[in-house]
């Protein structure tokens, strides 16, 4: 069992909204499926969320073309309203977002543990991609 040498990974983007309306984006299933994918050629076509310390996550994550998917899981470690989500994947790896309101847009930083199968420059491409889709589905959505 590997301790101590973990690599730990960041990714962050400003949303030109305020904290309350990306947190709504972040959290809620209906907004979840259509922000959640690193290209135009993915997509998430279920998402569950149970937000609350113990409840568990699932996001569906697949190709379009229906070559490859999986589900993205885990259970919340934490739960800050506004301010910070933490959860454990599947694999034990920990990540965590935090939500900074700085008036009218949002910082969202999120930390996670590296997995072993792909680079660590793949895998926060990869984070960052979604995290930018999520910024501009949160900018250019007009729900409320």
């Amino acid at each position: 069992m590997e301790t101590g040498n973990k690599v730990t990974i960041t990714v962050e983007a400003t949303v030109h909204k305020p904290v309350g309306e990306v947190w709504k984006y972040w959290t809620e299933p209906q907004h979840i499926t259509k922000w959640c994918a690193a290209s135009d050629e993915w997509h998430a076509p279920n998402a569950e969320n149970d937000l609350r310390v113990g409840g568990k996550f699932l996001t569906r994550m697949e190709a379009k073309d229906g070559s490859f998917g999986f589900d993205f899981s885990g259970v919340y470690d934490e739960v800050r309203i506004n301010e910070l989500i933490s959860y454990t994947l599947g694999d034990e790896r920990k990540v965590t977002i935090t939500f900074i309101s700085q008036g009218n847009d949002t910082k969202v930083i999120e930390t996670f543990e590296a997995e072993t199968t792909n680079s660590v420059e793949m895998q926060q491409a990869g984070w960052q991609a979604i995290l930018d889709n999520f910024k501009k589905y949160s900018e250019s959505s007009k729900e409320d």
